[in-house]
């Protein structure tokens, strides 16, 4: 069974910020219009994927073009919200035998430092907290684009991707086969400027 979808949200992933052209501005991400998302993928047994996200979850970004490295992010993930197509799968892994929602129902990230790496590109790292465990982890993100929508708004978004270990959130994976250990977690965000 699938194991630990962790979001890692978070969440997480989770984290995409910074990098880009506009003014100094604080966004809240898109999650009304569903321009946001957070995904999974983790290996099944080394035969297949297993891909799945976290439906809910709400946060909001800054970033500075003239101060990259002042960018940051905060989001919170309903680790109940899971969702790998499959229900039996799905109470399994947010049992106690893996994501433990009843104990633990939220996971956040919050980001302590970006450190730009290209254009449009650079590296977040954050706290990750999941199933009561807080771990520091770095995502590459990117910026995809900015600039005004059709209502009179203003959009910035971003992707990014980083891989977590199962065990590092007192996830025990000893049971299943080493690629089952790890998992991808991707993150896609629009904002929109406040």
């Amino acid at each position: 069974m699938l194991k630990k979808t962790v979001l890692t949200t978070a969440i997480a992933a989770a984290g995409i910020v910074t990098l880009g052209h506009a003014q100094a501005a604080d966004y809240t991400i898109d999650t009304e219009g569903q321009h946001a998302f957070v995904q999974f993928k983790i290996s099944h047994l080394g035969y297949s994927y297993i891909l799945g996200s976290f439906e809910e979850f709400s946060g909001e970004f800054s970033y500075d073009t003239d101060d990259l490295e002042s960018s940051s992010i905060d989001m919170e993930v309903d680790v109940n919200s899971l969702n790998s197509n499959h229900g039996e799968r799905d109470r399994h892994i947010l049992s106690s035998d893996f994501l433990d929602a009843d104990e633990y129902p939220t996971a956040t990230f919050t980001s302590t430092g970006f450190e730009p790496t290209g254009d449009n590109e650079g590296v977040m790292t954050g706290d990750l907290t999941l199933r009561g465990q807080t771990q520091e982890i770095e995502m590459p993100v990117t910026l995809m684009g900015e600039g005004e929508d059709p209502w009179g708004g203003y959009r910035a978004g971003f992707e990014g991707s980083t891989m977590l270990t199962l065990e590092d959130f007192d996830i025990d994976m000893s049971e299943f086969p080493e690629a089952m250990h790890e998992l991808e977690l991707y993150v896609t965000l629009e904002g929109i400027r406040e």
